[in-house]
C-alpha cells in the first residue's frame, strides 16, 4: 500500500511555491513525522512531514521545481523495508539493459546476498566477485561494499594527484584563481528585492537623524539585569526600551503609525511593530503585536521567540503579516549610521545603530558618553518634517530619561 505526499495548503496570498530541499531519497526508510521536504514560499518555509512510516518510493518534483497547493510530491510505500526494490529501482532496471544484466549476475553468483547489498552492487555496477566478503561463510555485507567503494575512490584520487606532484619547468597559475559561481535567488530574496525596489520607486522617502545618550539606559540595565532575569527568566536587553519608546512616540504622532491606501490615509489605533531580522535565507520582518499592552519582559520574550523562529525558518505567515512601523538594529553588526528603507505599505522605519563612546559637551564640559545615532526614514507624502523630527526627538527624550516610560510624561 502506498500513500501520496502532497504540497500543503498554501496561504491565500501565496500563488505557488518552490521545492527547496529533499531530506530523504528514494528507497530510504522514513519514520512517522520525519521531515521529507522543505517547500519555500515568498514568505515562509513549510516543512512536509511523513504521515506514516515506510519507504520513500518515488519523488515526482525535484529540488527547484515550482509547485501548487495539493500537487503530488512523492509516494511512500507503507510497511516496506529500506533496501527493497521500489518502483524507481524496478523501472531503472527495466529501462537499462546493463543494470538488468548486472543484477542477474549478482543473483546467480551469490543468492545469499541481502536485498540491500544487491541493490548497492547494482547501483555501482559491481558484481559479487569484485567485492571481498567478510560475513559468515564469506558472504558480502553492506560494510564490505562501502569499504570497496572507499578504497576505489582513494586509489583514483591518488592516481589523479600523482601527475600534479611532478615538478614542471614553468609553473602555471591555479585554474581556480579566477572563478565565479552562479546561484539562483531564493524566493524570499526575490521578494525582498522587489519590495525594496518598490519602496524606492513608489514613496517619497526621506531620512532624518538624531543621536541619543545611552548612559541612563545602560546604568539602569546594569543595576537591574540580574534581578530582572531571575524574576522573568529572560535577559533585559536594549530592544525592549526601543520598542517602548517607539510605541509611546507612535501614540503622540499618529501619522507615523498610518499608511496610504490609494487616495486615503489609514490611521491604525493599534501598535504592531515589525522587527527586521537577518536570517540565513534573507531579511524577514516578523511582527510583535499589541506592543502597547506588553511589559518589558513580554517584549524581550516575544523578540527572542521571533528571532529564533526566523533563524530556524519556523516563522508562520501570520507572524509576518501586518506591522505598522519597523525597527531595524544594524548596530548588532557594527553599523555606525545608515539610511533604512521603508517597508511598504508602512510610512516609516527607525534605524538603531552601534553604541560608541564619543566626546560630548555637557554643561560646558567635555565628557565621554556612549552615544548612538538614530535614523528615521519616512514617506514624505504622509509625514511632514515637523512630525518626523518631533517623533525622533520624542524617542531620544524617552531613551535618555527612561523614567518617562514609566510615568507616561
Amino acid at each position: 500500500m502506498t500513500i501520496e505526499i502532497l504540497v500543503p495548503d498554501l496561504p491565500e496570498s501565496v500563488a505557488d511555491a518552490t521545492v527547496a530541499t529533499w531530506h530523504k531519497k528514494p528507497g530510504e526508510r522514513v519514520e512517522r513525522d520525519d521531515v521529507l521536504v522543505d517547500i519555500e514560499t515568498d514568505k515562509v518555509v513549510l516543512e512536509v512531514p511523513a504521515p506514516e512510516a515506510g519507504v520513500l518510493e518515488e519523488i515526482f518534483e525535484e529540488e527547484g521545481a515550482t509547485v501548487l497547493s495539493k500537487q503530488l510530491l512523492a509516494k511512500i510505500k507503507l510497511g516496506a523495508v529500506a533496501g527493497e526494490p521500489t518502483k524507481d529501482s524496478t523501472e531503472d532496471t527495466e529501462a537499462s539493459p546493463d543494470k538488468r544484466h548486472k543484477a542477474s549476475l549478482t543473483e546467480e553468483s551469490n543468492e545469499a546476498l541481502s536485498p540491500a547489498v544487491r541493490r548497492l552492487l547494482a547501483e555501482h555496477n559491481l558484481s559479487p566477485s569484485d567485492v571481498k566478503g567478510t560475513g559468515v561463510g564469506g558472504r558480502i555485507t553492506r560494510e564490505d561494499v562501502d569499504a570497496h567503494l572507499a578504497n576505489a575512490a582513494k586509489a583514483a584520487k591518488a592516481a589523479k594527484a600523482a601527475p600534479a606532484a611532478t615538478p614542471t619547468a614553468e609553473p602555471e597559475l591555479p585554474a581556480a584563481a579566477r572563478t565565479q559561481k552562479r546561484v539562483s535567488m531564493t524566493r524570499l530574496r526575490k521578494t525582498v528585492a522587489n519590495r525594496l525596489l518598490e519602496a524606492k520607486n513608489s514613496t517619497a522617502m526621506l531620512t532624518t537623524f538624531n543621536e541619543v545618550n545611552m548612559k541612563p539606559i545602560m546604568d539602569l540595565r546594569a543595576q537591574y539585569k540580574d534581578s530582572f532575569e531571575k524574576r522573568h527568566d529572560t535577559r533585559l536587553g536594549f530592544m525592549s526600551f526601543y520598542v517602548k519608546a517607539v510605541t509611546e512616540a507612535l501614540k503622540r504622532y499618529p501619522e507615523v503609525n498610518a499608511s496610504i491606501d490609494g487616495d486615503d490615509i489609514v490611521y491604525h489605533n493599534y501598535f504592531d511593530i515589525s522587527m527586521a531580522v537577518s536570517t540565513p535565507r534573507g531579511l524577514v520582518t516578523p511582527v510583535l503585536k499589541d506592543c502597547d499592552t506588553l511589559s518589558f519582559a513580554e517584549i524581550e520574550k516575544g523578540i527572542k521567540e521571533l528571532a529564533i523562529k526566523g533563524r530556524d525558518g519556523k516563522l508562520t505567515v501570520d507572524e509576518l503579516i501586518g506591522g505598522n512601523f519597523t525597527i531595524t538594529n544594524g548596530g548588532v553588526f557594527g553599523s555606525l549610521m545608515s539610511t533604512p528603507i521603508i517597508n511598504p505599505p508602512q510610512a516609516a522605519i527607525l534605524g538603531m545603530h552601534k553604541i560608541q563612546d564619543r566626546p560630548m559637551a555637557v554643561d560646558g564640559k567635555v565628557e565621554i558618553l556612549p552615544m548612538m545615532y538614530l535614523a528615521l526614514s519616512y514617506d514624505h507624502r504622509l509625514i511632514d518634517g515637523r512630525e518626523s523630527v518631533g517623533f525622533l526627538v520624542t524617542i531620544k527624550e524617552l531613551l535618555e530619561d527612561p523614567a518617562r516610560l514609566l510615568l507616561d510624561v
